[in-house]
C-alpha cells in the first residue's frame, strides 16, 4: 500500500475530494495541517477517519510540512503503520493534481525505487503567466547550476521509494525553496530523476488557489545563487579596486599588469573564501575545503591572466574593460565549481525546538510528533 503526503494550508473542499479518491485507490494518507488555524479545523475533522493528520501550531511552509510527514514515517509512526516497503507520493491539497496521476507516479516508483519521479506539466499558454515564467527561469538556472535538465522544476507531484526518506530529510529549506533544493540534492547525489507527463487543473488564469508568493518565494528559491552573486560581486569590487590601485603606481606593461592582477586576486580570494564559508555555503573553515578552494583560485587566476593577456595584448582591449570582461566570463565557472565540488556537503535536518504539535490518527487516536 502506497503512502501519499499532502501538505495543506487553509484547504477547502478539494482536499476532501482528493482524500476520498485516494482512499478508494487503497492509499494511506498523511495530511499535514500547516498552521491553517481553527477556522479550518472542520475540514481536517472530516477526513481524520481516513488520514493521519499532523498539525503545525503555526504556518511553517510547504517544505517543513513535507519533512514533518517524512519524519513521522521514519520515526514517529506506530509499529502497525510502519511498512518500510511502501512507496511515497507527495501532492498538493488544492486540486491542481489528479489522484489518477498520483497513482501513475506511485506505480512507476514501484519499479524505480531509487529514483525521484516527477509529474511534469505542459508549460503552455494554459499555464498561468507567473507559473510559466517562474518555471522557465528556474528550469534554466537549475540546468546551469546542476548540469541536469528537468522539464518542470516547480511541480508538486512527486513519488519515490522509502530509500530516499533520509536523504530528503537532510535537504535544507522550509518553504517552496525546499522542492528546488530536493532536485539539487538529487542531482548532486546522482539520484535518477524520472519524469511522467500529467494533467494540471487551474481554477483561473491567475492560479489564485496557490499560496506561492512570486517575489518572496522566488527569492528563497534563488537564495543561494543570490548570496553567491553578492559574495562574488563584493570580491570582484575589492579585486578591481586593488588592481586599479596597484596600476596607479605601476606602468601598464604586460609584466606589471600581471603582477597587479596576481596581488589583487590573492587578497580578494582570501576575503571571498571567508564570506562563502560564513554566509553562502555555511561550512566551517577546514583544511580540506581551503585547499580545494585555493587550488580552484589558482586555476581561476591562471585562466584570468590568460584571458586578460589575450584581451589586452592580442585584441588590444583597454586594460580596465578587459578586466571587467574577464571577471564576468569566469563568474559562472567559479559558481559551478564551488557549489558542486568545493563546498559540497550533506545538510542535517532536525525538527526545530518547540515546533512539535499534535497528530490525529485514523480512528481518532491522538499522539505527538
Amino acid at each position: 500500500m502506497a503512502v501519499v503526503v499532502i501538505p495543506a494550508y487553509k484547504p477547502d473542499e478539494e482536499l476532501m475530494k482528493i482524500t476520498d479518491r485516494l482512499w478508494a485507490y487503497g492509499c494511506r494518507m498523511i495530511v499535514v495541517d500547516d498552521g491553517s488555524g481553527e477556522a479550518y479545523r472542520a475540514v481536517f475533522d472530516k477526513i481524520k477517519d481516513v488520514c493521519v493528520i499532523l498539525h503545525h501550531p503555526e504556518n511553517r511552509g510547504k517544505g517543513a510540512a513535507i519533512k514533518t510527514a517524512l519524519s513521522y514515517l521514519k520515526n514517529g509512526a506506530p509499529q502497525e503503520e510502519k511498512q518500510s516497503g511502501d512507496v511515497i507520493g507527495v501532492m498538493d491539497a488544492d486540486g491542481q493534481h489528479l489522484p489518477e496521476d498520483m497513482m501513475r507516479l506511485l506505480n512507476f516508483a514501484e519499479t524505480h525505487r531509487k529514483a525521484l519521479v516527477l509529474g511534469v506539466r505542459t508549460v503552455g499558454r494554459e499555464m498561468p503567466l507567473k507559473s510559466r515564467l517562474g518555471n522557465q527561469i528556474t528550469r534554466m538556472v537549475f540546468r546551469l547550476v546542476s548540469g541536469v535538465a528537468v522539464s518542470d522544476t516547480q511541480t508538486g507531484l512527486r513519488a519515490f521509494g522509502p530509500e530516499l526518506i533520509t536523504k530528503l530529510l537532510s535537504v535544507s529549506g522550509e518553504r517552496y525553496e525546499y522542492e528546488t533544493n530536493v532536485l539539487m540534492a538529487c542531482a548532486k547525489g546522482r539520484v535518477p530523476i524520472e519524469e511522467l507527463p500529467i494533467d494540471t487543473i487551474y481554477r483561473d488564469r491567475s492560479n489564485s488557489s496557490s499560496h506561492f508568493h512570486s517575489i518572496r518565494d522566488s527569492v528563497r528559491i534563488y537564495r543561494d545563487m543570490l548570496k553567491f552573486t553578492l559574495s562574488s560581486f563584493s570580491g570582484f569590487v575589492l579585486d578591481y579596486l586593488l588592481f586599479s590601485l596597484f596600476l596607479l603606481f605601476l606602468p601598464h606593461t604586460a609584466f606589471c599588469v600581471l603582477l597587479a592582477n596576481i596581488a589583487a586576486r590573492a587578497v580578494s580570494a582570501f576575503c571571498n573564501y571567508s564570506m562563502n564559508c560564513c554566509f553562502v555555503f555555511h561550512t566551517n573553515r577546514r583544511m580540506q575545503t581551503a585547499a580545494r578552494y585555493f587550488a580552484l583560485a589558482g586555476v581561476i587566476l591562471l585562466l584570468n591572466n590568460l584571458i586578460l593577456g589575450m584581451l589586452v595584448q592580442v585584441l588590444h582591449v583597454p586594460v580596465h574593460p578587459a578586466k571587467l570582461l574577464t571577471e564576468c566570463l569566469l563568474f559562472l565557472f567559479s559558481w559551478l565549481m564551488q557549489n558542486c565540488v568545493i563546498f559540497r556537503r550533506e545538510r542535517v535536518y532536525a525538527l526545530p525546538e518547540g515546533k512539535e504539535g499534535s497528530c490525529a490518527h485514523p480512528g481518532g487516536k491522538v499522539g505527538m510528533i
